[in-house]
């Protein structure tokens, strides 16, 4: 009998993660399915919620009415902060926003019935209830964002250009993985959702504002303990050509993505953990 040489594609990590991918993928498109049965009802819903998201950024403008900057930073360059950071939690709320809702599961025991499926759980509490109408906030953002890079009085290199998408894309990796690890942290604490925005909407409220308003006490805070500075203050401040307030060297800003992989490794631990420390309600 012709014995099979395994492939590398066969390997259990791999195979776990394209089982997840392809769980995550076909549970999001049923709740995209159903919701766009009712296209104007997600119309509605998605320009409502970009429209209170805007609002933040209104605050922000009808401030700028009476002083020129704030903390050194003109209404443009704010408005970098503001829409690079919105557009990178609107797409890790979009991805991974319903992890949050862990600890309603955990307490009244449905994690059980996701245990017993064929997907990895994690997979299966991200897209759970899928809220396609979240892209209102990144489109938002991403208006804001282009405002201000057409606005901005900047010499655009190479390298500037490729770090705004960047910084987009790492500072969204970065808060899904605070997500991961606020859901993680459910496992023990049963509902700590405020815990978990805190850092996630909270963090996004701080990132609108320029560094130089912040102690730098707490400037160590986010960049060195809980790495929110890489969302969009570093890259931001290194396309501005602003010297960073802690005195860290300007190709920082473009660690952004190897941060984002580095806080991840942690938050799958955490994960693992505490998915390991479940235990059934028995209802």
């Amino acid at each position: 009998m012709e014995r099979r040489v395994p492939r590398p594609f066969d390997e259990p990590g791999r195979s776990r993660t394209r089982e997840g991918l392809r769980g995550y993928g076909l549970i999001v498109g049923m709740w995209v399915r159903s919701t766009m049965t009712y296209r104007t009802s997600f119309f509605l819903s998605a320009f409502g919620n970009a429209a209170i998201q805007f609002l933040d950024f209104v605050a922000i403008w009808i401030m700028f009415s009476h002083v020129d900057v704030l903390g050194g930073f003109t209404l443009p360059e704010i408005a970098l902060l503001y829409g690079s950071c919105s557009a990178s939690l609107g797409l890790a709320d979009l991805l991974l926003g319903n992890t949050d809702r862990i600890g309603v599961r955990i307490r009244d025991g449905s994690l059980d019935t996701m245990l017993v499926r064929p997907v990895p759980v994690l997979a299966q509490v991200a897209a759970d209830r899928f809220a396609l109408r979240r892209v209102g906030r990144i489109g938002q953002g991403l208006a804001v964002l282009i405002w201000a890079v057409a606005t901005l009085d900047v010499d655009w290199s190479a390298g500037k250009v490729f770090l705004v998408p960047v910084m987009i894309v790492a500072g969204a990796a970065i808060f899904g993985a605070v997500m991961v690890v606020g859901a993680a942290f459910q496992f023990v604490a049963g509902d700590a959702a405020e815990v978990q925005n805190s850092f996630t909407y909270g963090g996004n409220t701080m990132l609108q504002y320029p560094p130089t308003v912040f102690a730098k006490d707490l400037l160590r805070g986010v960049t060195f303990i809980v790495p929110l500075a890489f969302v969009n203050w570093l890259p931001a401040l290194y396309v501005l050509g602003r010297p960073d307030p802690l005195g860290l060297p300007g190709w920082v800003a473009f660690l952004s993505p190897l941060v984002a992989l580095a806080v991840f490794v942690p938050a799958s631990l955490a994960w693992r953990a505490g998915l390991r420390s479940y235990r059934s309600t028995g209802s």
